[in-house]
């Protein structure tokens, strides 16, 4: 049984090949500030992807994605403006994608959603 860090690792580590398989570039993980955390930031194209990772083992507390709430976003949001000065990129196409993950009770994966445009 993982720990809340090591699980949010893990499905990260989850995250990331199946975006790579999907195509995208990783350009960072965890870029971390002091207001907070950004999973993944990659390539998609011409877009500069922002990605929250959400992983869950049950659906007692709802659906993953459903964790991203409007503060969520709010954060993310600020946090890939951050990102975007400290980088000095201007003028990107950007997006915020969430990738959902549920493992089984064996801590397998048992199914994984993009939802690109998420913020939308």
């Amino acid at each position: 049984m993982f720990n809340k860090k090591k699980l949010g690792y893990l499905g990260e580590e989850i995250a990331s090949r199946y975006l790579i398989n999907k195509g995208y570039l990783i350009i960072q993980k965890n870029f971390r500030t002091k207001f907070g955390e950004i999973d993944i930031i990659a390539r998609d194209g011409r877009y500069l992807v922002f990605v929250e990772v959400k992983l869950r083992k049950s659906l007692n507390l709802g659906y993953p994605r459903e964790a991203v709430d409007y503060y969520k976003q709010q954060r993310i949001r600020n946090l890939a403006n951050l990102y975007l000065a400290k980088k000095r990129i201007k003028d990107a196409f950007i997006r915020f994608d969430v990738v959902e993950i549920m493992l089984d009770e064996n801590e397998n994966v048992k199914s994984i959603y993009l939802i690109q445009n998420a913020f939308e």
